[in-house]
């Protein structure tokens, strides 16, 4: 009983042992011996994982960046330009200058300019409620006001206006990643340059109803008029369904469509304050000299006075 007992025993334990072996050489042949770059970048990335970079995460970004040969159209959008530097350094490649972006609302229907046509009463969320119906107001266009994005944002650099029922832009905070974006049923957010000195302008409107419609639902909407593409010298901004585009690539911020607009639904941020034109002083008001004429007995009297002295 005993040796049975012992050489049961010996048998588990030798086809251990000849398990473990295969199992150590398979291993070895088909381990696989990673970059030990990949974790030096995943360190200096911010880790929101937020997908902006197009990649899975910022591991993902880290491998691909690795395994790239040409990393100039590639970034973390969260990341410095100091940071992707150093990132391309570690490569030994050169990494494109990053242009600083930042997300917009392209909405003006605050409280004021945009009246409510109903109540709702379902679930606070705009994927929720843009499923179920248009909108509480006449605009079926605009910002629902609900949050998505500001549950979307990993670097809380957006924000509900209590005020105004509209999201709010931290500029110090904005990595330009999109969450926002994908997150909006309405894409009523937009990234778009920063521009020089952080001066912006754009379209706060995505309203395509004709102009009388969208009007009446919104008193900041775009009309369609055309009046701002017509000032534009740069061929910047273009109508289309109604509605007018900036390119934010073509245009010079000379501003003269943000005066132009009839609706002000133009936004301009961190411009210096426009010059007020200065008022003419008026003239004091000249009267005709009028020449006083001789009494004609006084001009009679001179006329024999001449004749009587021949």
């Amino acid at each position: 009983m005993i040796n049975t007992i012992l050489i049961t025993v010996a048998v588990l334990a030798a086809i251990g042992l000849a398990a473990a072996i295969i199992l150590y050489f398979v291993s070895q042949k088909f381990k696989v011996v990673e970059d030990p770059r990949i974790g030096e970048i995943e360190s200096l990335l911010p880790g929101a994982n937020c997908g902006g970079c197009g990649f899975p995460g910022c591991r993902g970004l880290a491998e691909a960046l690795t395994k790239a040969d040409d990393i100039s159209g590639m970034g973390c959008p969260g990341s410095s330009a100091e940071v992707m530097a150093q990132i391309a350094k570690i490569l030994g490649k050169e990494a494109s200058a990053k242009v600083p972006q930042i997300a917009v609302v392209r909405c003006k229907g605050t409280c004021q300019n945009r009246q409510k046509t109903l109540e709702y009463d379902g679930a606070k969320s705009c994927a929720i409620a843009s499923a179920n119906f248009a909108g509480d107001t006449g605009c079926s266009f605009g910002c629902l006001g609900y949050g998505d994005c500001v549950t979307a944002c990993r670097f809380d650099a957006i924000q509900i206006d209590s005020a105004t029922g509209l999201p709010v832009v931290d500029e110090a905070k904005c990595t330009s990643c999109g969450a926002c974006v994908r997150a909006c049923p309405k894409q009523v957010i937009e990234i778009r340059n920063k521009g020089p000195r952080n001066m912006r302008v754009w379209v706060s409107c995505i309203n395509k109803d004709k102009g009388a419609v969208a009007r009446k639902a919104c008193t900041a909407a775009c009309i369609g008029c055309g009046k701002c593409a017509k000032e534009c010298a740069f061929g910047a901004i273009t109508v289309e369904n109604n509605v007018a585009y900036i390119d934010f690539t073509k245009c010079k911020l000379c501003r003269k469509c943000v005066a132009d607009c009839p609706t002000k639904a133009i936004s301009e941020i961190n411009f210096p304050p426009r010059k007020e034109p200065a008022a003419e002083v008026p003239k004091p008001e000249t009267k005709p000299e009028v020449k006083a004429e001789a009494p004609k007995e006084a001009a009679q009297d001179k006329t024999e006075q001449i004749k009587e002295q021949k």
